[in-house]
């Protein structure tokens, strides 16, 4: 067993004491994440020229994949083309373990669409969809064009619709995108945080690169869930 340095031992008076100064920093953490959030709500936005997706009604515009809701959340799923369930993006696959069906529901509730955009070819994502479980709607972008390229993916945008004109609102990248990673989340709430390299920790804390953890044996972690085929390192 590894010897981890551990945190100091003390009274639960001191415990009480130094929890309370860090409630004050979450606390401020938290209203200034308010004021964050008031700013991107009086962005401006910007049209979005005619287009279309292909899903499982085939071509598809734009507005339509709302479903009659005024605003639609889009993740930009990275696809490695041709490749076996195994080689696909375990960043990606992170990204989508939380959006269940539950998930959806209460964004739906607020007026919000969820869907996921790639630009694999249909057949492929939807495969990897099904066999991952999942229910949430994805739609292919290989014959879109311009106006819904990305980088090669892992990219979340916010569209609103008005009438049949629809305009993007917002989008983020990299660690703009962890409100959809509880895991990692919570990871920040224990002793030894995400345990990644660029983390400020004790000295002897575990620690590996980022997001090299998301991938075992060959596969994403979240497909451990889904099969028990080991896949050779390549």
């Amino acid at each position: 067993m590894i010897n981890i340095p551990l945190p100091a031992v003390v009274t639960r008076e001191d415990w009480d004491r130094a929890r309370a100064e860090l409630l004050a920093m979450e606390k401020a953490h938290t209203h200034a994440g308010d004021q964050l959030a008031a700013a991107r709500r009086r962005l401006p936005m910007t049209r979005v020229e005619p287009v279309s997706v292909r899903g499982v009604q085939g071509e598809t515009p734009l507005h339509q994949i709302f479903e009659g809701r005024r605003m639609l959340l889009v993740y930009f799923f990275m696809w490695n083309a041709g490749k076996p369930h195994a080689r696909q993006c375990e960043g990606c696959t992170h990204s989508q373990v939380a959006m269940t069906d539950m998930v959806g529901a209460y964004l739906a509730a607020r007026d919000v669409t969820y869907a996921v955009f790639s630009a694999g070819p249909l057949d492929e994502i939807l495969a990897y969809r099904a066999f991952m479980g999942w229910t949430t709607p994805w739609y292919s972008t290989a014959a879109s064009g311009t106006p819904l390229q990305t980088r090669e993916g892992g990219d979340l945008r916010c569209y609103l619709q008005d009438g049949d004109q629809v305009h993007l609102t917002y989008e983020n990248k990299w660690r703009g995108i962890e409100p959809m990673l509880p895991t990692l989340q919570l990871l920040d709430l224990t002793p030894f945080g995400r345990q990644e390299t660029w983390e400020d920790a004790p000295p002897g804390t575990p620690q590996v690169k980022a997001g090299s953890w998301w991938r075992r044996d060959g596969r994403p972690i979240a497909q451990w869930t889904r099969t028990s085929e080991v896949v050779e390192k390549k």
